[in-house]
């Protein structure tokens, strides 16, 4: 197959971007071509008129439309994938490929479709204004993104998408992570029938079986309030003869992070081998999550390296985490239940290790690389499949 993967990079890299590029690793490796069409945030750079651009863009992006366009003419597709969108790109784009007559696959890792921000989150809570009377509205009065130019921006293209329907109605099918997501699109008005079903992909590991459980309780991944960073650090403080660590980007949080007790070893971004070593270093990974998760790529990541995970009882996360055997849960924001948790698991290595094992065989067989090729291909094929009874010839009206 030929498929065209539209994304719009966020200012650092993050997560989606190791999702997104792990889609066009496996399909390439397995001999489908694959090109890109990407736009980054870093772009914008801190210039007045870099942030008018991008707040004008996200709403209607012209620039993209066309070049889009012409990049379709120039080469027939069997599926375009769109992730990230904003705020360069904008669903403008999306009409252009059913114009074409190629089929839409969008795939989902937050709620940006109802939610301006994407994390039915305010105030470091669970925030669901949104879905309700004034919509859009509360993005901008309770100035969720924390910039009130930008909030109003978020807003602002979220209604311009809402109303115009341009990603609802061009979207061939939806992918979300989780049968968690899955409900709540289908609650707010996204047709069951379009919605498919793709976790992420644990990373193959060659994990040999050791005696070694590991030295620190390890937090992985962008350090922001949803994530529960300040949860993450409180537990260390409760617990200040046991060692913590902690690989991710700090830059938004410093002032948080500069406050950790002195059991903390802060590490920063990792990469590569220096990451796989924190990993492999790791007692347990701890991920405290404050809002509604589709699949965080940590907790694949955890278990691929044969490590237990104590994670918030949150979203998506109960699916993942099998409670007692692959890890322990606990309640979103409760600090005292996770040092609670982490005490109990750092008290039994045995334990520890058994639930590795099992997290190591969860990663294999639940999330591992051909069984997401599989779901992936089939998705593609279904969109193919509507997209052929839809529009059987390109459009040109």
């Amino acid at each position: 197959m030929d498929i065209l993967l539209v994304h719009n990079d966020y200012s650092k890299f993050g997560g989606e971007e190791r999702a997104i590029q792990r889609i066009a690793t496996v399909l390439q490796s397995r001999g489908h071509s694959v090109a890109w069409y990407r736009k980054s945030s870093e772009d914008i750079g801190n210039s007045a008129l870099g942030r008018a651009r991008a707040f004008f863009s996200g709403i209607y992006s012209l620039d993209s439309k066309v070049a889009l366009a012409e990049l379709l003419e120039r080469r027939r597709f069997d599926v375009v994938q769109f992730q990230n969108l904003y705020p360069l790109i904008s669903s403008s784009v999306l009409p252009v490929c059913k114009g074409k007559g190629i089929p839409v696959v969008m795939r989902c890792p937050n709620y940006r479709l109802f939610c301006p921000i994407g994390l039915h989150l305010r105030d470091g809570k669970v925030c669901e204004r949104c879905l309700g009377a004034g919509r859009e509205w509360h993005c901008i009065v309770g100035n969720c993104n924390g910039d009130l130019a930008k909030s109003i921006g978020y807003a602002a293209r979220n209604a311009f998408a809402r109303i115009s329907r341009m990603i609802v109605d061009n979207v061939t099918v939806f992918v979300v992570l989780s049968e968690f997501q899955k409900a709540r699109f289908v609650r707010n008005g996204i047709p069951p029938e379009k919605i498919e079903i793709l976790p992420n992909t644990a990373p193959h590991l060659d994990v040999q079986e050791s005696s070694e459980v590991g030295e620190h309780i390890a937090f992985v991944g962008r350090v922001s309030e949803e994530k529960g960073i300040r949860e993450f650090l409180e537990a260390a403080r409760a617990l200040p003869a046991l060692p913590f660590a902690l690989a991710g980007e700090i830059d938004g949080m410093a002032d948080v992070v500069a406050q950790a007790p002195k059991n903390v070893n802060i590490r920063g971004m990792l990469n590569g081998p220096a990451l796989a070593e924190f990993y492999s270093r790791s007692m347990m990974v701890v991920v405290p999550s404050k809002w509604f998760e589709g699949f965080p790529n940590v907790i694949a990541e955890a278990m691929a390296y044969g490590k237990p995970v104590v994670a918030a009882r949150i979203g998506a996360i109960p699916e993942i985490v099998d409670e007692g055997v692959t890890g322990l849960l606990f309640e979103p924001g409760n600090e005292k239940d996770l040092s609670e948790k982490i005490q109990f698991l750092s008290d039994r290595p045995q334990k520890c290790k058994e639930m590795g094992q099992a997290a190591v065989w969860k990663a294999r067989t639940d999330y591992g690389e051909e069984r997401f090729y599989d779901l992936l291909t089939s998705i593609y094929k279904k969109a193919t499949q509507i997209g052929s009874r839809e529009y059987p010839a390109p459009f040109t009206g």
